[in-house]
């Protein structure tokens, strides 16, 4: 991620640049793409993944790399009727061809090797033994890289794209965002002065009457207020006073030293994984239990701190998701919408003579990153790869929101318009475990090696 600065002029620059992607040249994505692959033949030979692709199936959430982790799970509700078991019923879409020919899109091949990419997981989920050592193998590589003297950031975005232990998850994302330095020499003494700066800023800020704010800032901070109860209503944890307070106290503070944007309504819910990721560093067991109103003031200060920096830098390579109009946001779900014209021209024919705008579902999800649409359990892994996509992540979003909006591909076909908007605002994801989001994963990072260094296939 970008380093974060709070200044105007510094902000309104950010907009107009935005580093390329290391990985354009023609040749890496052929590289990876063919790594791709291998992988999927690894899979069928029972080996491990060493790459980013992770196509094994969990019978538990809770197991996720063989380690407690704080449970997030939301309440479920009945009407969701697609389960875990019922993932193999969906249409993988893979690519057969190995050759440089594989990277120019062919909507035939993605569907080619459907049944081995199925049979290789299968054979996979059968084999426990070998799971949990795969497990153990990246839990000792995790150890390993945070252990050095200097972390190499290359090595732990590449780990960390396939999920992270949960009880590394904190420094890893630390890390991954750039708010700790790789030195661990000089981590803690980076961290302690950013902790400090946050306290300066709330007593700037934060703490002072209405009297001295413009009414805009009051405005602003009463629209605060108002969304806080309402952010992850399904999770009781979130219901907690001062858990409130300090999402108010972390957001109207970025919406302050961020005057270009400014607090837009979505943005409380980019606060929630980091909250709950720091947090974990002091409170154990399952989310349900979690009493912030245990920790000191001072601990909750620091977690405060880190989730103000984390976001910061989130946001610093997409503000313009969040600038008047949010133009940012408009041109991912227009480059969503030739996606998924491209990769299944079925469902984008049917949806359009339906008179369906992409803008009247996709929305939510560019601005909220998924957050309200999949269990809250599933996030802290979602944002793994998020985080670990570094300053790519805007482009790769559409490939993941692509690779979820096919997932029922099917099922959408057969709706009309109205039918369509209330599917698409209440999706039956309840009961989805990380099975299913593993698979959503790997749909896209396939699509993206396939299309993203063609943009001419994308043009209308």
């Amino acid at each position: 991620m970008k380093n974060s600065n709070n200044s105007s002029s510094t902000n309104h620059s950010q907009f107009d640049h935005k580093p390329p992607r290391n990985d354009d040249s023609s040749t890496t994505i052929d590289s990876r793409f063919n790594q791709t692959l291998k992988n999927v033949q690894g899979l069928l030979k029972g080996r491990s993944i060493p790459g980013k692709v992770l196509l094994t199936r969990r019978s538990d959430p809770a197991d996720e790399l063989s380690l407690p982790s704080p449970d997030y799970r939301r309440s479920q509700s009945a009407r969701d009727t697609r389960t875990s078991e019922e993932v193999n019923k969906l249409p993988e879409k893979a690519v057969q061809n190995t050759s440089k020919e594989a990277s120019i899109p062919n909507v035939g091949k993605l569907k080619s090797t459907a049944s081995n990419i199925e049979s290789a997981s299968n054979e996979v989920q059968s084999s426990s033994i070998g799971a949990r050592a795969t497990d153990s193998a990246r839990v000792m590589k995790f150890t390993k890289e945070l252990s050095g003297t200097t972390v190499r950031l290359e090595k732990l975005r590449e780990l960390a794209w396939s999920g992270v232990p949960p009880y590394m998850r904190p420094t890893t994302w630390r890390l991954l965002l750039g708010y700790a330095p790789p030195n661990s020499d000089r981590r803690e003494g980076i961290l302690r002065r950013k902790r400090l700066e946050y306290l300066d800023c709330l007593s700037q800020f934060y703490d002072i009457p209405d009297t001295e704010r413009s009414d805009d800032e009051i405005n602003m901070l009463r629209q605060i207020a108002v969304d806080c109860p309402r952010t992850v209503p399904d999770v009781s944890f979130f219901q907690q006073e001062q858990v409130q307070k300090s999402l108010e106290r972390v957001l109207y503070t970025w919406a302050i030293r961020h005057p270009a944007s400014g607090y837009v309504q979505g943005i409380n819910d980019l606060v929630t994984p980091f909250l709950v990721v720091f947090l974990s560093e002091q409170l154990e067991g399952s989310i349900d239990t979690w009493l912030i109103s245990t920790l000191s003031l001072q601990k909750i200060s620091e977690i405060e701190a880190d989730c103000y920096w984390c976001l910061s830098k989130l946001l610093d390579g997409m503000q313009d998701h969040y600038t008047f109009a949010q133009p940012g946001i408009q041109r991912l779900v227009f480059k969503l919408k030739e996606i998924v014209r491209r990769i299944d021209e079925p469902v984008s024919r049917h949806m359009e003579e339906q008179g369906l705008e992409f803008l009247q579902f996709a929305f939510r999800w560019f601005n909220c990153l998924l957050i309200r649409e999949i269990p809250f359990h599933l996030v802290t892994r979602l944002w793994d790869t998020y985080l670990a996509e570094g300053d790519a992540l805007p482009d790769f979003l559409v490939y993941i929101y692509a690779s979820f909006l096919l997932t029922w591909s099917d099922e959408l076909q057969k709706l009309d318009f109205q039918e369509m908007v209330m599917f698409l605002q209440h999706l039956p994801t309840q009961n989805w475990s990380h099975q299913e989001l593993e698979m959503v994963l790997s749909r896209a990072y396939m699509w993206h090696s396939m299309f993203n260094c063609s943009p001419r296939h994308l043009a209308s």
